[in-house]
């Protein structure tokens, strides 16, 4: 199995980037996959998950902000984030499974909103 993240950076509040995990070693259209955070010198927090039936769902500070979508012809699984605030910064990685059950994770990519 193998999860590379990429699209993070630098970027003002209130801001958006766009996220991407292309995924590797799995059947990745029968799999759920997740999103999730590292903030500096905090514990690891969920952000969203969605399923191979295309079902979506998100941390409650994320509902209306960041949208979780996959393409399963790419093998790839997207996170848009709108509207972002200084306390999204952190390590976003990507995992294979749901919440409470993700059985691999990606090497993260570093969001910084910062002004």
């Amino acid at each position: 199995v193998q999860l590379v993240e990429s699209g993070g950076g630098l970027v003002q509040p209130g801001g958006s980037l766009s996220l991407s995990c292309a995924a590797s070693g799995f059947t990745f259209s029968t799999s759920a996959m997740t999103w999730a955070r590292q903030a500096p010198g905090k514990g690891l927090e969920w952000v969203s998950s969605i399923y191979s039936d295309f079902s979506t769902w998100y941390a409650d500070d994320m509902k209306g902000r960041f949208t979780i979508s996959r393409d399963n012809a790419k093998n790839t699984v997207y996170l848009q984030m709108n509207s972002l605030k200084i306390e999204d910064t952190g390590v976003y990685l990507c995992a294979l499974g749901g919440p409470g059950a993700m059985d691999y994770w990606g090497k993260g990519t570093q969001v910084t909103v910062s002004s």
